[in-house]
């Protein structure tokens, strides 16, 4: 940002003053600001320069860029939607950079395609956008979006800490190019967000960038296709929470914050997989207790009972006659 001022012939000194930071950090690479610091920078540069690309691109971005893409894509039905219309008008404010929404697998990817060399901008700029699409599309839904990848087209940096908070564990460095890949199932979420949540959010955006959303409101969803695909006996909690790329505290956090809980979840895998075996399968009642997690056919049988009001043989008779 202090070269951003430098090349337009303006003195980085009173951005760096109303934010509190001394001119002289800027000597050592391994000093730090905090996120609060970094959003006063930004803002007074942004205002200062006219450029909320704060140097990035060929032409600046005047002040209110961003603020009209997010409006350009407000009143979509979902994110998906919402996503393709942010990528589309992107290219209405710069041609130098060109993002791209895609789907493969099951996976949805975020791309930027870099068409103008960013010299010594690059880092800055393209975690920036990955980081400021990637905030407004949970804003947009109220969700977490964890993300399975992120690559950046560069060697990986040596304040390579700061990128798990921001982005993820999976992290690709001298990758062809810069892209976020979540989830396709949340593209398919209804946006939550008006104009007046717009205008309130616009006032302090800068913390979308930096901050990871704690809600995800499929996380339910994805617990449930783990327990799916994983041997009832031997799931848990470290087990979902290293599927799901989180911590076992956040999963349980999460799970209460959308009214669930990982043995309720675990009680309904158990419940419908107990039912199908019984219903289309030849499995012995102790086969199938032992399938789905219990270590005999008694405690089976009762926690059956519990679910169904019948026993285990009663509901298989009940099928067949």
């Amino acid at each position: 940002m202090a070269e951003a001022h430098r090349r337009q012939g303006s003195d980085p000194a009173d951005a760096l003053a109303r934010a509190g930071i001394d001119p002289a950090l800027l000597d050592d690479p391994a000093n730090r600001v905090t996120a609060k610091q970094m959003e006063v920078m930004s803002e007074v540069s942004m205002r200062t320069l006219d450029d909320e690309a704060l140097g990035w691109f060929s032409q600046p971005l005047p002040w209110g860029s961003y603020g009209m893409l997010c409006r350009a894509s407000l009143s979509s039905p979902n994110l998906e939607v919402a996503l393709k219309r942010w990528c589309r008008h992107h290219r209405l404010l710069t041609r130098d950079i060109l993002l791209t929404l895609s789907q493969h697998e099951g996976q949805a990817q975020l791309s930027i395609d870099v068409r103008r060399p960013l010299g010594e901008f690059k880092e800055f700029c393209l975690v920036t956008i990955l980081r400021m699409s990637l905030g407004y599309a949970c804003w947009l839904i109220d969700s977490r979006l964890p993300l399975l990848h992120a690559h950046f087209p560069f060697p990986m940096p040596e304040h390579v800490e700061i990128y798990p908070p921001l982005f993820c564990e999976a992290l690709h460095f001298d990758a062809d190019a810069a892209n976020i890949v979540f989830d396709a199932q949340y593209l398919a979420l209804p946006l939550r967000r008006d104009e007046a949540a717009l205008q309130a959010m616009l006032r302090r955006a800068l913390p979308l960038t930096v901050l990871q959303y704690r809600r995800d409101r499929l996380l339910v969803q994805r617990v449930r296709q783990v327990l799916g695909t994983e041997l009832l006996s031997s799931t848990t909690a470290e087990r979902v929470a290293e599927r799901l790329n989180v911590s076992v505290r956040t999963l349980h956090r999460q799970l209460q914050d959308e009214g669930a809980s990982l043995q309720q979840l675990k009680d309904d895998a158990r419940r419908e997989r107990a039912i199908e075996l019984l219903e289309r399968s030849t499995a012995s009642v102790k086969q199938v207790a032992h399938a789905v997690g219990f270590r005999n056919d008694k405690s089976f049988a009762r926690a059956f009972r519990d679910w169904t009001g019948f026993s285990p043989s009663e509901f298989r008779e009940r099928g067949t006659g």
